[in-house]
Protein backbone atom coordinates (compact mmCIF):
# COMPACT_ATOMS: atom_id res chain seq x y z
CA UNK A 1 0.00 0.00 0.00
CA UNK A 2 1.11 3.19 -1.23
CA UNK A 3 1.93 5.88 1.45
CA UNK A 4 0.80 9.89 1.31
CA UNK A 5 3.02 11.82 -0.70
CA UNK A 6 4.64 8.89 -2.16
CA UNK A 7 2.46 7.43 -5.13
CA UNK A 8 4.86 9.36 -7.87
CA UNK A 9 8.56 7.93 -6.54
CA UNK A 10 7.05 4.59 -4.45
CA UNK A 11 8.88 2.44 -7.27
CA UNK A 12 12.07 4.80 -8.00
CA UNK A 13 14.77 2.63 -7.85
CA UNK A 14 17.83 3.51 -5.28
CA UNK A 15 20.06 5.75 -8.05
CA UNK A 16 17.07 7.77 -8.42
CA UNK A 17 16.42 8.77 -4.63
CA UNK A 18 20.52 8.71 -3.86
CA UNK A 19 23.09 10.70 -6.33
CA UNK A 20 26.39 12.46 -5.94
CA UNK A 21 25.89 15.90 -6.55
CA UNK A 22 28.88 18.55 -8.00
CA UNK A 23 28.96 22.30 -7.87
CA UNK A 24 27.46 22.15 -11.60
CA UNK A 25 24.43 19.99 -10.71
CA UNK A 26 23.43 21.15 -7.64
CA UNK A 27 20.87 23.37 -8.29
CA UNK A 28 19.29 20.77 -10.66
CA UNK A 29 19.24 18.09 -8.55
CA UNK A 30 18.47 19.71 -4.94
CA UNK A 31 17.17 23.38 -5.16
CA UNK A 32 15.29 22.20 -8.11
CA UNK A 33 14.59 18.61 -7.05
CA UNK A 34 12.92 19.88 -3.86
CA UNK A 35 10.30 21.67 -5.16
CA UNK A 36 8.07 18.38 -5.48
CA UNK A 37 10.10 15.75 -3.28
CA UNK A 38 12.28 16.82 -0.09
CA UNK A 39 16.24 16.21 -0.55
CA UNK A 40 18.39 15.46 2.15
CA UNK A 41 22.23 16.85 1.33
CA UNK A 42 25.04 15.15 2.74
CA UNK A 43 27.92 17.24 3.03
CA UNK A 44 30.94 14.53 3.57
CA UNK A 45 34.67 14.05 2.51
CA UNK A 46 36.26 10.66 1.55
CA UNK A 47 39.17 11.23 4.78
CA UNK A 48 35.99 12.26 7.00
CA UNK A 49 35.84 9.30 9.95
CA UNK A 50 32.45 9.95 11.05
CA UNK A 51 31.39 10.53 7.27
CA UNK A 52 31.87 6.47 6.72
CA UNK A 53 29.19 5.64 9.51
CA UNK A 54 26.90 8.70 8.90
CA UNK A 55 26.35 7.92 4.90
CA UNK A 56 25.42 4.58 4.91
CA UNK A 57 22.74 5.01 7.55
CA UNK A 58 21.24 7.91 5.85
CA UNK A 59 20.93 5.98 2.88
CA UNK A 60 19.50 3.45 4.46
CA UNK A 61 16.61 5.39 6.03
CA UNK A 62 16.41 7.40 2.63
CA UNK A 63 15.96 3.97 0.85
CA UNK A 64 13.34 2.47 3.28
CA UNK A 65 10.94 6.07 2.50
CA UNK A 66 10.16 4.62 -0.54
CA UNK A 67 10.76 7.83 -2.77
CA UNK A 68 9.29 10.16 -0.10
CA UNK A 69 12.69 11.68 0.30
CA UNK A 70 15.84 11.34 -1.91
CA UNK A 71 19.38 12.19 -0.66
CA UNK A 72 22.05 14.32 -2.26
CA UNK A 73 25.83 13.21 -1.56
CA UNK A 74 28.13 16.37 -1.47
CA UNK A 75 31.84 16.26 -1.33
CA UNK A 76 33.10 19.39 0.41
CA UNK A 77 36.52 18.76 -1.15
CA UNK A 78 34.94 19.00 -4.84
CA UNK A 79 32.45 21.36 -3.77
CA UNK A 80 33.96 24.09 -1.66
CA UNK A 81 31.95 26.79 -3.08
CA UNK A 82 28.60 25.60 -2.18
CA UNK A 83 29.94 24.35 0.88
CA UNK A 84 31.35 27.68 1.51
CA UNK A 85 27.78 29.08 0.24
CA UNK A 86 25.78 27.16 2.98
CA UNK A 87 28.38 27.93 5.93
CA UNK A 88 29.61 23.91 6.39
CA UNK A 89 32.34 24.56 9.02
CA UNK A 90 32.23 21.04 9.92
CA UNK A 91 31.47 17.58 8.24
CA UNK A 92 29.29 16.05 8.45
CA UNK A 93 27.17 18.25 8.06
CA UNK A 94 23.30 17.13 6.86
CA UNK A 95 20.87 19.92 5.33
CA UNK A 96 17.49 18.70 4.24
CA UNK A 97 15.73 21.15 1.46
CA UNK A 98 12.14 21.17 0.72
CA UNK A 99 10.99 23.71 -1.95
CA UNK A 100 14.22 25.55 -2.59
CA UNK A 101 14.97 26.00 1.13
CA UNK A 102 16.86 24.49 3.78
CA UNK A 103 14.26 23.39 6.34
CA UNK A 104 16.47 21.25 8.90
CA UNK A 105 19.84 19.78 9.24
CA UNK A 106 22.32 18.68 11.69
CA UNK A 107 25.89 18.28 12.44
CA UNK A 108 28.36 15.72 12.91
CA UNK A 109 27.53 12.02 13.98
CA UNK A 110 24.02 11.28 15.36
CA UNK A 111 22.80 7.47 16.58
CA UNK A 112 20.73 5.36 13.74
CA UNK A 113 17.36 6.16 16.01
CA UNK A 114 18.41 9.80 15.34
CA UNK A 115 18.46 9.89 11.43
CA UNK A 116 15.15 7.76 11.64
CA UNK A 117 13.15 10.97 13.25
CA UNK A 118 14.99 13.08 10.74
CA UNK A 119 13.93 11.61 7.68
CA UNK A 120 10.45 10.71 9.23
CA UNK A 121 10.36 14.79 10.22
CA UNK A 122 11.29 16.07 6.84
CA UNK A 123 8.76 13.62 5.00
CA UNK A 124 6.23 14.96 7.40
CA UNK A 125 7.50 18.67 6.81
CA UNK A 126 6.68 17.70 3.30
CA UNK A 127 3.31 16.47 3.83
CA UNK A 128 4.39 13.26 3.81
CA UNK A 129 3.49 10.40 6.08
CA UNK A 130 6.19 7.60 7.39
CA UNK A 131 4.58 3.91 7.07
CA UNK A 132 1.96 3.39 10.03
CA UNK A 133 1.73 1.04 12.40
CA UNK A 134 -1.86 -0.49 12.45
CA UNK A 135 -3.06 1.48 15.51
CA UNK A 136 -3.38 4.80 13.64
CA UNK A 137 -7.07 4.48 13.52
CA UNK A 138 -7.37 4.65 17.01
CA UNK A 139 -4.41 7.07 17.47
CA UNK A 140 -6.71 9.67 15.11
CA UNK A 141 -9.43 9.20 16.91
CA UNK A 142 -7.76 10.03 20.51
CA UNK A 143 -6.03 13.16 18.29
CA UNK A 144 -9.41 14.12 17.34
CA UNK A 145 -10.97 14.30 20.96
CA UNK A 146 -7.66 16.18 22.11
CA UNK A 147 -8.35 18.60 19.76
CA UNK A 148 -11.95 19.13 20.32
CA UNK A 149 -10.69 19.64 24.32
CA UNK A 150 -12.12 16.31 25.83
CA UNK A 151 -8.88 15.44 26.91
CA UNK A 152 -9.16 13.43 29.51
CA UNK A 153 -11.05 10.81 26.91
CA UNK A 154 -8.14 11.23 24.83
CA UNK A 155 -5.82 9.83 27.50
CA UNK A 156 -7.96 6.95 28.49
CA UNK A 157 -7.65 6.25 24.54
CA UNK A 158 -3.69 6.28 24.17
CA UNK A 159 -3.17 4.50 27.20
CA UNK A 160 -6.00 1.45 26.07
CA UNK A 161 -2.89 1.91 22.99
CA UNK A 162 -0.88 1.55 25.03
CA UNK A 163 -1.84 -1.17 26.49
CA UNK A 164 -1.91 -2.97 23.51
CA UNK A 165 1.61 -1.89 22.18
CA UNK A 166 3.69 -0.81 25.15
CA UNK A 167 6.36 1.14 22.87
CA UNK A 168 3.97 3.14 20.45
CA UNK A 169 5.52 6.56 20.69
CA UNK A 170 2.24 8.55 18.90
CA UNK A 171 0.56 7.03 22.05
CA UNK A 172 2.83 7.72 24.20
CA UNK A 173 3.49 11.71 22.88
CA UNK A 174 -0.61 11.37 22.79
CA UNK A 175 -0.79 10.82 26.49
CA UNK A 176 1.80 13.34 27.95
CA UNK A 177 -0.37 16.03 25.21
CA UNK A 178 -3.24 15.10 27.10
CA UNK A 179 -2.25 15.43 30.78
CA UNK A 180 -0.78 18.61 29.57
CA UNK A 181 -4.12 19.98 28.18
CA UNK A 182 -5.71 18.72 31.50
CA UNK A 183 -3.20 21.14 33.45
CA UNK A 184 -1.64 18.14 35.07
CA UNK A 185 2.00 19.08 34.09
CA UNK A 186 3.44 16.69 37.16
CA UNK A 187 1.71 13.74 35.62
CA UNK A 188 2.77 14.42 31.81
CA UNK A 189 6.36 14.95 32.97
CA UNK A 190 5.90 11.84 34.61
CA UNK A 191 4.34 9.71 31.79
CA UNK A 192 7.08 10.91 29.44
CA UNK A 193 10.22 10.39 32.02
CA UNK A 194 8.95 6.19 32.22
CA UNK A 195 8.57 6.16 28.38
CA UNK A 196 10.65 2.93 27.17
CA UNK A 197 14.38 3.37 26.56
CA UNK A 198 13.87 2.39 23.17
CA UNK A 199 11.46 5.29 22.19
CA UNK A 200 12.46 8.31 24.17
CA UNK A 201 13.92 9.57 21.49
CA UNK A 202 11.30 9.65 18.88
CA UNK A 203 10.23 12.77 17.08
CA UNK A 204 6.57 12.36 19.30
CA UNK A 205 8.46 12.70 22.41
CA UNK A 206 10.60 14.89 21.52
CA UNK A 207 7.68 17.06 20.43
CA UNK A 208 6.00 15.95 23.63
CA UNK A 209 8.72 17.12 25.92
CA UNK A 210 8.74 20.68 23.81
CA UNK A 211 5.28 21.29 25.03
CA UNK A 212 5.62 20.29 28.05
CA UNK A 213 8.99 22.89 28.62
CA UNK A 214 6.60 25.64 26.83
CA UNK A 215 3.81 24.50 28.97
CA UNK A 216 5.56 25.10 32.31
CA UNK A 217 7.02 28.86 30.80
CA UNK A 218 3.51 29.37 30.21
CA UNK A 219 2.71 29.14 33.30
CA UNK A 220 4.81 31.86 34.53
CA UNK A 221 3.80 34.36 31.68
CA UNK A 222 4.11 38.09 32.22
CA UNK A 223 0.88 40.12 30.93
CA UNK A 224 0.82 40.77 27.52
CA UNK A 225 0.54 44.26 27.53
CA UNK A 226 2.91 45.11 29.60
CA UNK A 227 5.48 43.33 28.18
CA UNK A 228 3.93 44.86 24.37
CA UNK A 229 4.91 48.22 25.86
CA UNK A 230 8.18 47.26 27.36
CA UNK A 231 9.38 46.51 23.88
CA UNK A 232 7.91 49.28 22.20
CA UNK A 233 9.21 51.49 24.46
CA UNK A 234 12.92 50.03 24.44
CA UNK A 235 13.13 47.04 21.08
CA UNK A 236 16.64 46.66 22.10
CA UNK A 237 15.50 44.88 25.71
CA UNK A 238 16.38 41.46 24.37
CA UNK A 239 14.76 39.90 27.76
CA UNK A 240 11.02 41.92 27.61
CA UNK A 241 10.83 40.71 24.05
CA UNK A 242 11.93 37.06 24.82
CA UNK A 243 9.24 37.56 27.96
CA UNK A 244 6.34 38.40 25.39
CA UNK A 245 7.33 35.31 22.68
CA UNK A 246 6.34 33.63 25.90
CA UNK A 247 3.12 35.19 26.71
CA UNK A 248 1.80 34.98 23.24
CA UNK A 249 3.09 31.39 23.23
CA UNK A 250 0.84 30.92 26.29
CA UNK A 251 -2.39 32.61 24.76
CA UNK A 252 -2.33 30.56 21.70
CA UNK A 253 -0.48 32.56 19.39
CA UNK A 254 2.86 30.50 18.50
CA UNK A 255 3.12 32.77 15.10
CA UNK A 256 3.65 36.13 17.60
CA UNK A 257 5.75 34.25 19.10
CA UNK A 258 8.11 33.22 16.32
CA UNK A 259 8.03 35.99 15.15
CA UNK A 260 9.45 37.97 18.07
CA UNK A 261 11.81 35.41 18.82
CA UNK A 262 13.19 35.79 15.19
CA UNK A 263 13.27 39.74 15.57
CA UNK A 264 16.09 38.87 18.79
CA UNK A 265 18.05 36.71 16.43
CA UNK A 266 17.86 39.31 14.07
CA UNK A 267 18.99 41.84 16.10
CA UNK A 268 21.43 40.05 17.98
CA UNK A 269 22.12 36.20 16.87
CA UNK A 270 24.53 35.92 20.14
CA UNK A 271 22.19 37.09 22.81
CA UNK A 272 22.33 35.22 26.15
CA UNK A 273 24.05 32.20 24.70
CA UNK A 274 21.52 31.86 21.54
CA UNK A 275 18.07 31.19 23.75
CA UNK A 276 16.13 33.13 20.75
CA UNK A 277 17.30 29.98 18.41
CA UNK A 278 17.10 27.76 21.19
CA UNK A 279 13.26 28.84 21.90
CA UNK A 280 12.58 28.89 18.47
CA UNK A 281 13.50 25.27 18.02
CA UNK A 282 11.43 24.19 21.27
CA UNK A 283 8.53 26.02 19.45
CA UNK A 284 9.10 24.06 16.02
CA UNK A 285 9.64 20.66 18.06
CA UNK A 286 6.34 21.18 19.86
CA UNK A 287 4.12 21.98 16.79
CA UNK A 288 3.41 19.86 13.93
CA UNK A 289 6.24 19.85 11.24
CA UNK A 290 4.19 20.70 8.34
CA UNK A 291 2.36 23.64 10.57
CA UNK A 292 2.55 27.25 8.40
CA UNK A 293 3.94 28.44 11.56
CA UNK A 294 7.32 26.03 11.51
CA UNK A 295 7.86 25.45 7.82
CA UNK A 296 7.38 29.96 7.66
CA UNK A 297 9.58 30.53 10.40
CA UNK A 298 12.12 28.18 9.69
CA UNK A 299 12.16 29.63 6.36
CA UNK A 300 13.35 32.64 7.53
CA UNK A 301 15.65 31.67 10.33
CA UNK A 302 17.45 29.91 7.52
CA UNK A 303 17.18 33.04 5.25
CA UNK A 304 19.03 35.09 8.10
CA UNK A 305 21.92 32.06 9.00
CA UNK A 306 22.86 31.65 4.80
CA UNK A 307 22.45 35.51 4.04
Amino acid sequence: MLELGQSQNAAAAPGDLIKDVSEADFMAEVVDASMTTPVIVDFWAPWCGPCKTLGPMLEEAVTKAGGAVKMAKVNVDESQMIAGQLRVQSIPTVYAFWQGQPVDGFQGAVPGSEIQAFVDRVIEAAGGTPADNGLDDAIAAAEEMLEQGAAVDAAQTFAAILEEEPANAKAYGGLVRSHIAMGDLDQAEAVLNGAPVEISKAPELEAAHAQLELAKQAAGAGPLGELSAAVEANPEDHQARFDLAQAHYAGGDAAAAVDELLEIFRRDREWNDGAAKAQLFTIFEALKPNDPVVLNGRRKLSSMIFA
